[in-house]
């Protein structure tokens, strides 16, 4: 019989067993169902139940779930029981059954032995289910109906609620509801089972040789099963599963490698595996290509959870030749709610030395979240006694917080906290590039918007901190009040053209900022009362935005700005002829300076094409970016300069004084006014280059040319005081900023100034052009900086581990959680265990250079300054399973690499072989790992590290 046929088996309590069977042959597929039944399934003496082909049919508000799609009543040949005309639910319309010959009548209104609509007062039977099967198989299906089985052949398949089970026959029976599952018969070219068992329940998934499971109890039994549970591949030669999230397995391996015959796994006699928690065992011992491992543990607790889980962190083995032996990163990590999280771990040396971090977390969504991280070293160096004994204590501490935007719109507030020894760096092992970093930052921040306002509130701490001169700046408060621009003319419903006076506007910005400079190694609360100071800085700006002229060709804008600071001291120099040296003096009290400016500024765009006809490059285009300001600003501040005489020198024989310009307010928290009265004309030209070429990838003519950057922008701007009496033409700034064919980024700059020095470098009225040495102008300071990357195509949905993370927004802000922070400096640290094989080579190159001309220490002549390096990182594929990876600093000024580190990268499919080298720097180490690639088993590892500090004395 070929076709689709569907089938309706119902669980009611029959007196006699049926006594038929049915073959339907060809693919076949249904839905067997034992929700709704008869209420009463006895009959009068002439019904007769169990002839061939008869069926006992559900009340008519039950029929859709009790029959299969397309069911009709199945009669045996002969059967002639009528129906009413129209009736669709496959009953007559007196739905009791007789036999041929019954005539026996009932009376009117008699309901005994007619179907009860009411499904809630059906009784089902024993052996009934609560949710429907569905079924299909490719050959064909047997009913078997004394047995009340159900037999599918070939690529059968049932689904039951969540379960699904594939295999070469299932046997579905009624009675004692179970499934059983039977590869089909045969094997294939390689001797294996043919259409195997495959039991799926949710995500996990079992393959066997054969399979029970009873769809009432939930329990089951497989044979040389073979399953997973998340990254654990599982293989038993018997397995029973008791309810959906438990079973137990004997004679039972399990690895994380995908292999039919894994490079290593696990074996022991019985397991009990609890789905998505843990897995126990007994006696366990490892095996590896197949050969046991002598030695196991008696029992072993794996966990399968996803996602956070309590638990010991086991610790690796080093050696430090200054601190010796060593246990590193031994620790424990709990979980509080989920809202928090605390992690503690550590470090050991046979020495003495020892490391202890403290981290704990939090977080709730939609509002907020933050970690913390307290760490201490104690360093010893040697043994107490030795000549080279060395002792040292260092700490750091970590708060970073982040506010969601959603949680209180308009108001924010973060913190980013790094307070740290000046020798911590130097001691810890987290990152190797953290020796080198010798500035520290911190703030911590609130601001407030207030909504359908122009106002702004902001307050904040911040500290600064330089480990090479252990010199901490700390600013506590800053205190910000902003009023935005208004613009009080300006009509609040607004009808046809505004009048130019509406576009008159005004603002208010002032900031108050509070700074305490002190030395670590001599802190005290007087010097840092000593040292305070205060200031607050007033802005009034005032601006007008005319109409376009010209054809909207040319912008003019007018302005005037009103500033004033209140400074809280005066540093005063004088010149100490007894002595030949500067003195310095500080006053403090309250000070006040002014200042206005006045100015109109126009700008404007000139463009320029060159056409080349219609090769390959179509044309070049050059835009031109002038801005004229003209500006006047009083001297308001005459008073705050004066000149001292700040050393001698000789010219012709006699000594003569050199003298300085200073400004009283020099070295506060807010700048000084320039000096003198500036009326004159500011002049900035910007300029972009880019051109037009022909598009390689259009192949239907809609897009035949694209456009190229040759140059973002390169330009040039000064000013010219016309009241000035000397000096009038302020120095020269020059810059350039490129992204060559999208693969070279460049950046430079320079400042020139257009007048010479006298024979100690100090400024001279002249012009640098005048005279038979023509010049441009004289250097004083310079940058450039250039970097690219090039490397090989990835694979395609192929991503480096490394590279997402460092490439993580969170993890690069400065306000990153410390634990994120941790790994990435991990990662950096050991690149070799993130190596992705998939992309054959890379290469990273950056390129700076940095020249400046500084005054000399005594205040007399100048200096030239130049730094520049080159930072590479790079790696390539010696074979498809061996990598050689490098980053590096070298310094060109020294001629030495100031940082260098060397790794290879072993692939062994389900492990990984990772050597790390940093053979120079201040600390340099040696370490080599094996590891599997799992992570429920990433602390299952083999390390060998060897370090050691390269600056110690004796060493």
């Amino acid at each position: 019989m070929t076709g689709i046929v569907c089938v309706s088996l119902f669980a009611v309590a029959h007196p006699r067993p049926f006594s038929k069977r049915a073959w339907y042959a060809g693919p076949v597929q249904g839905r067997v169902t034992v929700t709704g039944t008869v209420s009463n399934p006895l009959r009068t003496a002439g019904d007769d139940t169990t002839r061939p082909g008869a069926t006992v049919r559900p009340a008519a508000a039950d029929t859709a779930h009790a029959r299969g799609l397309g069911d009709t009543t199945h009669r045996a040949p002969g059967d002639t029981t009528s129906r009413a005309q129209g009736d669709t639910t496959g009953r007559a319309a007196d739905t009791t059954h007789r036999t041929p010959g019954d005539t026996t009548s009932r009376a009117s209104g008699d309901s005994t032995h007619r179907l009860v609509l009411d499904s809630l007062a059906i009784p089902l039977a024993k052996d009934s289910l609560d949710a429907p099967i569905s079924y299909a198989a490719e050959d064909s299906m047997v009913l078997d109906i004394p047995h009340k089985r159900v037999l599918l052949y070939d690529q059968a398949t049932t689904d039951y609620k969540d379960l699904k089970l594939k295999s070469g026959i299932i046997v579905m029976d009624q009675t004692s509801q179970v499934l059983t599952a039977l590869p089909a018969p045969g094997v294939d070219s390689n001797g294996l089972l043919l259409q195997r068992p495959e039991f799926t329940q949710k995500q996990d998934l079992v393959v066997s040789d054969s399979m029970k499971y009873n769809m009432k109890s939930k329990k089951g039994l497989s044979f040389n099963a073979d399953g997973q549970e998340g990254e654990m591949f599982i293989h038993s030669q018997r397995s029973k599963k008791i309810d959906n999230n438990t079973f137990y397995a004997y004679n039972a391996r399990f690895t994380t490698c995908d292999l039919d015959t894994p490079h290593f796994a696990f074996r022991a006699k019985r397991i009990k595996y609890i789905s998505g928690k843990f897995a126990i065992t007994g006696y366990t011992r490892p095996e590896f290509e197949g050969i046991p491992f002598p030695i196991g543990i008696p029992y072993g607790i794996f966990p399968l959870v996803d996602g956070q889980h309590s638990g010991l962190l086991p610790p690796a083995f080093t050696v430090n030749d200054q601190q010796g032996l060593g246990l590193t990163g031994l620790g424990y990590y709990k979980v509080i709610s989920q809202n928090m999280d605390f992690l503690i771990k550590g470090n050991i040396y046979s020495y003495g030395s020892w490391e202890l971090d403290l981290d704990p977390s939090y977080y709730v969504r939609y509002h907020y979240r933050g970690s913390v991280n307290f760490s201490v070293i104690d360093t010893k160096i040697a043994f107490k006694g030795d000549p080279d004994y060395q002792q040292s204590t260092n700490f750091n501490l970590q708060w970073a917080h982040t506010q969601d935007t959603k949680a209180h719109p308009g108001i924010t507030f973060n913190s980013s906290v790094n307070l740290m020894t000046s020798k911590y760096n130097q001691y810890q092992t987290n990152y190797i590039g953290q020796v080198y970093q010798n500035q520290v930052q911190s703030s911590v921040a609130y601001t407030r918007t207030f909504t359908g306002t122009p106002f702004y509130f902001s307050a904040a701490f911040s500290q600064n901190q330089n480990t090479q001169q252990r010199l901490w700046n700390v600013s506590l408060p800053n205190l910000n009040f902003t009023m935005n621009t208004i613009y009080p003319f300006q009509k609040k419903d607004q009808v046809g053209t505004k009048k130019w006076y509406q576009n008159l506007g005004i603002g208010y910005n002032g900031s108050y900022q509070t700074l305490m400079s002190f030395y670590d190694t001599a802190f005290s609360f007087k010097q840092v009362l000593d040292t305070l100071q205060w200031g607050v800085h007033h802005t009034i700006p005032i601006t007008l935005s005319l109409p376009s002229i010209f054809n909207h060709a040319v912008q003019i804008a007018p302005s005037v700005s009103y500033d004033e600071t209140w400074f809280s001291r005066q540093l005063i120099k004088t010149w100490d002829n007894k002595n030949s040296k500067l003195d310095t003096t500080i006053y403090k009290g309250f000070f006040q300076q002014r200042q206005m400016t006045y100015g109109v500024s126009t700008s404007t765009a000139l463009y320029g094409t060159f056409n080349f006809g219609n090769g390959y490059v179509k044309a070049i285009r050059h835009v031109i970016r002038p801005q004229i300001g003209f500006s006047y600003q009083p001297d308001l501040n005459k008073g705050a300069y004066y000149s001292v005489q700040i050393d001698t020198f000789t010219n012709g024989g006699t000594q003569q004084p050199d003298w300085g310009t200073y400004n009283k307010y020099a070295g506060g928290i807010f700048s000084p006014y320039s000096q003198g009265t500036f009326g004159g004309i500011n002049f900035t030209l910007d300029n972009n280059l880019e051109m037009k070429v022909r598009n390689g990838k259009d192949t239907t003519g809609s897009n035949p040319y694209k456009k190229v950057k040759l140059i973002d922008n390169f330009g040039i701007s000064t000013s010219y005081n016309l009241v000035a009496d000397s000096f009038q033409l302020a120095p020269i700034s020059l810059y350039a900023r490129s992204n060559l064919f999208n693969k070279i980024n460049f950046s430079g700059g320079a400042t020139l100034s257009p007048y010479q020095t006298n024979a100690i470098g100090n400024q001279i009225n002249k012009y640098v052009w005048s005279g038979h040495n023509f010049s441009v102008g004289r250097f004083v300071s310079g940058y450039v900086s250039a970097s690219t990357t090039f490397e090989s195509k990835k694979a395609k949905g192929q991503e480096n581990v490394q590279d997402s993370l460092l490439n993580n927004k969170d993890l690069n802000n400065p306000n990153a959680m410390s634990d994120d922070q941790r790994e990435l400096n991990y990662i950096r640290s050991n690149p070799a265990e993130f190596a992705n094989f998939n992309i054959p080579w890379h290469l990273s190159l950056s390129y700076s250079l940095t020249i400046s001309r500084q005054l000399n220490s005594n205040s007399v002549g100048y200096i030239n300054r130049t730094t520049q390096s080159v930072n590479f990182n790079g790696d390539f594929n010696l074979t498809p399973n061996w990598k050689i990876i490098g980053s590096g600093t070298f310094s060109i000024d020294s001629y030495s690499f100031q940082f260098l580190q060397a790794s290879i990268a072993r692939n062994l499919h389900c492990w990984q072989m990772a050597i790390n080298v940093t053979p120079l720097g201040y600390y340099r180490s040696f370490s080599i790992t094996l590891s599997p690639k799992s992570g429920i088993l990433r602390d299952l590892r083999i390390n060998r590290t060897r370090s050691y500090y390269s600056n110690i004395p004796g060493y």
